[in-house]
This record gives structure tokens, sequence and C-alpha cells, in this order.
């Protein structure tokens, strides 16, 4: 007969046994369910420019089911007010002092007698040292893909796969197609059927990419060269939009048809993910690189436009979609910035990394599952570059943006511009337009904005340019 405490001691073990069974199973199943990652980054899409952020013009019927379907941010924000800086603030995690990455191209833009200052030299690549999203995932059984607009240096050495990516297309240096049609004049693209629409070709380039790795998580990250100039569109499309009501906001035919072709291209992929029984176990996320393009679109209310620290420069629609995580039609106020999403991905797909990263991005995951812990004081812009361009909304008629940094804490924003230490000071839940300034009239407020923009700046070392340009003339 076999002794009671020997019976319970076989009994505890087989417990215990049954027990690590049972969390290796589980972890075994997280390890294999590690949840697949579609990032599409829409180039100059307004803020107003989709249907689930009020337009009444652009048709985005796909784009908005997306929003229902998913978690919706009024306060998102890209790193800066044009394409370069914010894709590589996007890919790292961090503010541009960190990768000095200021601009597009030279930082002394427009008329050499007009610049005040000798601005800050600008980085028109990507450092390798620096690491991206993808580079981490891929060293985490991640299949990662570039499909798209690059703009973050030359190819090889400062391309999509020197930065972690198994693989580019039509990605490279350029800021924009030389046509959106075939052929696309493209080296790293090849051409297609006469006439084929680029959208329409990364989509299925894309389309491809999911079906190959269905069976292993992945990463496509689907930069769309779309909605950037050259305006080129499918004529049956542009035709549509010229017999449809037009307001003073939203009137251009052929942007029109170009945002909804990005806009079938999204639903194209959604579909296919459901068709193949993805769609849970796959995170979207969908935003613009910076605000619209001033010259085709408006984002009214906001001021401004591309190429300005106003908020229809930096101020983006943005969604996050993870069916069964992310509570549907939710929306979130909180301030989220464009660098949110390296620290974001990696906690959503429970991957670490031993290296010291460096970043400046939050994790934004408690945002998404509302369990209180997120805090953020602030977020923050540098921009010690000129920007030429005659805009609706600029400060002057030369330039889009004077070198400056800005602040945004809660509800209120602080703009400084180095050529004259001038303070713009708003409340955005008030007076989201950026018409009256309060600098002087909130004295209190404008110094605890410019101290903490102060301190951040000396934080990350942030140069200011303070040497002036001997070639200047005022009034000129």
């Amino acid at each position: 007969m076999i002794n009671k405490h020997i019976l319970s001691s076989m009994l505890l073990i087989l417990l215990i046994s049954i027990s690590i069974w049972n969390c290796n199973q589980i972890k075994l199943e997280i390890e294999e369910k590690k949840p697949n990652i579609i990032l599409f980054l829409i180039d100059d899409l307004g803020w107003k420019d989709v249907g689930y952020m009020g337009s009444k013009f652009y048709e985005t019927p796909n784009i908005d089911e997306l929003a229902k379907q998913g978690m919706i941010f009024t306060n998102a924000y890209s790193n800066a007010p044009n394409c370069a800086p914010s894709r590589a603030s996007l890919l790292t995690g961090k503010y541009s002092p960190q990768h000095k990455i200021y601009t597009v191209g030279t930082s002394e833009r427009g008329r050499t007698d007009r610049r005040k200052l000798i601005p800050i030299k600008n980085n028109i690549t990507l450092d390798p040292d620096h690491i991206t999203i993808a580079e981490i995932l891929s060293k985490n059984d991640y299949r990662c893909i570039s499909i798209g607009k690059w703009h973050l240096g030359s190819l090889p050495e400062y391309g999509p796969t020197a930065q972690g990516f198994d693989y580019n297309l039509a990605g490279n240096h350029t800021g924009h197609p030389e046509s959106y049609f075939s052929p696309y004049k493209n080296k790293n693209l090849t051409d297609g059927i006469n006439k084929e629409h680029l959208p329409e070709r990364l989509t299925s380039e894309a389309i491809k990419f999911i079906t190959d790795n269905k069976t292993n998580p992945f990463f496509l990250y689907l930069p769309f060269y779309s909605v950037h100039t050259p305006l080129q569109a499918k004529q049956n499309i542009i035709d549509k939009y010229r017999k449809k009501e037009k307001d003073e906001f939203h009137n251009n035919p052929t942007y029109a048809a170009m945002i909804e072709s990005v806009d079938d291209g999204i639903g194209r992929i959604l579909k296919h993910l459901a068709n193949l029984n993805l769609d849970d176990n796959t995170i979207v996320i969908f935003l613009s690189d910076n605000g619209g393009h001033g010259e085709v679109t408006s984002m009214s209310p906001l001021r401004g436009s591309k190429g300005m620290l106003y908020e229809g420069g930096i101020r983006v629609p943005m969604i996050v979609k993870w069916t069964n995580r992310i509570k549907q039609n939710s929306v979130c106020d909180t301030n989220v910035i464009g660098s949110d999403l390296l620290p974001t991905i990696l906690s959503l797909t429970g991957v670490s990394t031993q290296e010291d990263l460096l970043i400046d991005g939050e994790n934004l995951s408690s945002l998404f599952f509302k369990d209180g812990n997120f805090f953020r004081e602030a977020i923050y812009w540098h921009f010690p570059a000129y920007l030429e361009g005659k805009a609706r909304g600029a400060r002057d008629e030369y330039f889009r943006t004077r070198p400056g940094s800005a602040i945004k804490m809660g509800d209120w924003k602080l703009i400084e511009y180095f050529e004259d230490s001038h303070l713009e000071l708003y409340n955005l839940k008030e007076d989201i337009e950026e018409n009256k300034n309060l600098a002087d009239i909130r004295p209190d407020k404008k110094k605890q904005l410019y101290n903490k923009l102060v301190e951040w700046r000396k934080s990350l070392k942030a140069p200011i340019p303070k040497k002036l340009n001997p070639y200047f003339k005022a009034n000129n």
C-alpha cells in the first residue's frame, strides 16, 4: 500500500509537470502567433483629407472602414513638417536632433539675401548606426519589406536593405516618382504594362509579399509615394470628381483621384488579409508623413500646410487596428507622434532588444488597451532650417518655415523662431486655428513651455543657428 505522503508528493509532482507543460504550450502558442505588422505611410496626406475626418469631396471608404474597426487618434503628429525627417524619426523612434535629418535636401532654401541666419547643416541620409524597426524585427524572425518611397539615402549603403529590410521595392533616394504611370523610370522597380498605375502596382507587390509570408510573422512597410506631386491619376477617376460638387477647401479632381487610388489599394490589402485568415493576427497602422500640400488641399480649420510648424504642417490622420484587441470605433485624444511607433511595435510584438537605442518615442500600447498607465508631458519639434515657398498661413510671404522649434503640452503649444527670438503661444483646445497668440497674455504658460523646450533642446544637444548671414538684406 502506497504511503499517503508519497501519494501526495507524486500528485504534486504531476500537477507541477502539467503546469510546466501548459506554460510551455502557452509560450509556444505566443511565439507561434507573433502579430504581423502593416504600416501604411501616406505621403503629404492632410489631416482633413479623408472621409472619417470630415472631407465631403475626397472619397475614402476603405480607410473610413479601417477607422471604424480600430482606434482614431485626433492629436497625432509627424516629427517634422516635411518628408525625410519625419520618416527617419518614425523608423528609429528618435527626434531629429539625434539623426540630424532636419529637412529635405539643403537647409539653405530660399534666396540667400532673405535668410538672416546661417542654418544648421542638414543630413540627407540616415546613418546605418541608427537602428530601425526593421533591424530589430528581422533579428526576431520577422520578414521585413519596404515597398515604395524611401528618401533616406542612396542605395545600397543607405537604402532599406542596409537598415534591416529583407526586400526593397521602388525605394531609393528620391522624394517623388518621375511618373505615376509605367514606364516608371525607377531603377528599383521593373516597369509594368503600359500605363500601369503606381499605387496599383505597389498594392499588388504587397499582396504577393503577404501571400508568400502568410505562415511566418512579417513587417510590411508600405510608404506609398502617393499623394505627393506630381499630380497624376487615372483619367476615369478624375472625370468622376470633375462632376462632383466641390467646396472652397477640397476641390482638386486629380488630387481626389490620387487619394481614391490609395484607398482602393488599402482596401485590396485588407480584403486579402481577411481571405487568408490573417486579419485577427495583424496590426494595421495608418498615418501620413506630414501635412497636406497647401497648393492642392486645405487642412482647415488648421492653420498652414506642409512645411510649417503650425498644425496644418504637422498634425496628421492616424489609425491603429488590431482585431479583437483594440476596441473598434474608439477615439484617443492624447498627443502622439511618429517616433512613438518603434517602441509601440516592439511592445505589441513582444520583441525586446539588448541594444541601447536611445529612443525618444513612448509606448502607446496602454492607450490601445485603456489601462490608464500612459503619461506624457510634451512632444517636440526642431527645425533649424529654412523652407521657402509662399503659402496660406505662413508668417511671411517668402518662407513656409524659418528656423525654429516647438513644443506641445496638453492643449498648449509654443513656437520659437530663432531669427528674432519670437514666441507664439496657442491654446489649441480653444483656438485650433492658431489665430490668437497668447504669449503676452499668458506669460506664466509661456515661461513654463519655453523652459521645457530649452531643457529638451539641451538634453539632445539640439543645434541652434546663431551665426548671422553676411548676405542678408533686411526688408528685401
